[in-house]
C-alpha cells in the first residue's frame, strides 16, 4: 500500500544505485593504477631524480677542512675558512 509506493519510487531507487557505485567507484588496484597512471609515473620518476640528486650532493658536496681539528683550532680554522669564503664572494650555506 503505502509502502510499497515509498519502496518502488525512483528516488529511493536511484540513491540505493548512487550508494552502490560509490562503493564500488575505486574498484581494484589495477583500476586505481590505470586511472592514474600519469601521476604514478611522474611520482616515480621524481623520486628517481630526487635519489640522483641527493648522490652527487653528498658524494660531491665540499670536504669539511676543519674535521680533524678540536678547539680552538677548529674556531679559528673556521673563521678563516669563512673570512677567506666572503673574501673572494662565495658564500657558503652549509
Amino acid at each position: 500500500m503505502v509502502l510499497d509506493g515509498i519502496v518502488s519510487s525512483p528516488l529511493r531507487r536511484s540513491a540505493s544505485t548512487r550508494r552502490q557505485s560509490s562503493r564500488d567507484e575505486f574498484g581494484s588496484w589495477s583500476t586505481l593504477v590505470e586511472r592514474h597512471r600519469f601521476l604514478l609515473t611522474a611520482l616515480g620518476l621524481l623520486a628517481f631524480l630526487c635519489t640522483i640528486y641527493l648522490y652527487f650532493a653528498v658524494t660531491l658536496g665540499a670536504t669539511d677542512t676543519c674535521s680533524g681539528l678540536k678547539g680552538t683550532e677548529k674556531a679559528t680554522c673556521n673563521l678563516q675558512h669563512v673570512s677567506s669564503t666572503l673574501s673572494h664572494g662565495k658564500l657558503k650555506f652549509l
